[in-house]
């Protein structure tokens, strides 16, 4: 964790900030180790200050040994606390995370402290987290490994009679039974047409009631999080899924294969984009072709067709394109991969050719 604060406060050289006031659960957690909430992170040159306050304490003690920090009693709030604590550091000049903070937490700084400017900023800790270092690499196998093995028993035991809810309830039970901490975010199980919303809501259509199934999953593992997608066919296949489905699968190999270092996120966009193109589908792919993860479900950097961004070693991405046809269904096949200096690694073993697929 001292590394990565590290990093944080060569990059706060480049705002001639004397630090930074980390409100952002998923920042702080990944510049401290700390696993609750309601907490703040101040970082100067020289101090490094955990702000919470006696429900997280005997945490604190075990989760961030040596980590200094000021813990408010009862009664005494989170401004008042940084009202406190900022004099005694005499930072005058500090960086605060504007997507995170409140417009109101901020007038209220201001007019507590009208010694100290802040400064709003976007994306610092941001930037680090982009690049993966070995322990979140092998924490985000560990959430793929998972979510993988509860995906094998859904699908072993899926059954005409069971509704898009059900399975996605099973599926978080059986990540809790290989001992994850639940799924990286609802899941998606959408039956024929309604595989036509990328971001459907289960609900109580029975999985015979079309021949095809779209399930997006995840599992949270650590606090790590993976996201997959997979379509099962459970009928007849129509022949218009057959090819809608190589289309997607013929798309997300072009990405895959895009994805150098070095290689700008536009151009691996779309190098999967223009196979779905091609193919006369280029107004039914209109998401992104995907996104990082880690701590949150969505994180930087993010593939799209206006992303200027490069790809960089220690990038773990998805690479999800899809095709959606209202009143039909949708398609889209989905796994995370890892930038590495000589290429991609695909990080997911869930199989996807068309014909292994295929369930009775």
């Amino acid at each position: 964790m001292n590394q990565r604060i590290a990093k944080l406060r060569r990059l706060l050289k480049t705002t001639e900030a004397d630090g930074i006031l980390v409100t952002n659960v998923s920042n702080v957690s990944y510049l401290t180790g700390f696993q609750g909430d309601d907490s703040y992170l101040l970082v100067t040159k020289s101090d490094q200050i955990l702000l919470s306050d006696t429900r997280f304490e005997e945490q604190l003690q075990t989760e961030c040994p040596g980590l200094d920090t000021e813990i408010r009693g009862s009664g005494v709030t989170m401004l008042e606390s940084i009202g406190t604590l900022l004099p005694k550091t005499k930072a005058r000049r500090l960086c605060v995370e504007s997507r995170s903070m409140s417009v109101g937490l901020l007038m209220n700084l201001n007019e507590a402290l009208p010694d100290v400017a802040f400064l709003p900023t976007a994306d610092l800790v941001e930037q680090l987290r982009m690049i993966k270092d070995r322990d979140e690499i092998e924490l985000l196998r560990l959430a793929i490994r998972h979510a993988e093995k509860a995906f094998a028993v859904i699908r072993a035991a899926l059954r005409g009679n069971q509704t898009e809810r059900s399975v996605a309830f099973e599926l978080e039970h059986q990540i809790r039974l290989f001992g994850g901490e639940g799924c990286s975010f609802p899941p998606i199980v959408a039956v024929g047409p309604r595989a036509a919303l990328p971001h459907a809501i289960p609900g109580d259509r029975l999985i015979s009631a079309d021949p095809f199934v779209l399930i997006d999953w995840g599992a949270c593992s650590r606090q790590y999080r993976s996201d997959l997608t997979r379509v099962l066919v459970t009928g007849k296949p129509p022949a218009k899924l057959a090819k809608i489905y190589a289309t997607v699968l013929q798309a997300q190999r072009a990405g895959i294969a895009a994805m150098r270092p070095g290689a700008r996120l536009k151009d691996v966009d779309a190098a999967a984009r223009r196979v779905i193109e091609n193919a006369g589908f280029g107004k039914q792919f209109g998401h992104g072709l995907g996104h990082g993860i880690g701590l949150d479900i969505h994180e930087s950097p993010r593939m799209a067709a206006n992303e200027e961004g490069k790809l960089e070693p220690g990038m773990v991405i998805t690479v999800e394109p899809g095709i959606y046809l209202p009143g039909w269904g949708g398609v889209r096949i989905e796994d995370d991969i890892l930038v590495t200096k000589e290429g991609p690694e695909i990080l997911t073993s869930v199989p996807k050719e068309f014909e292994e697929c295929l369930i009775a």
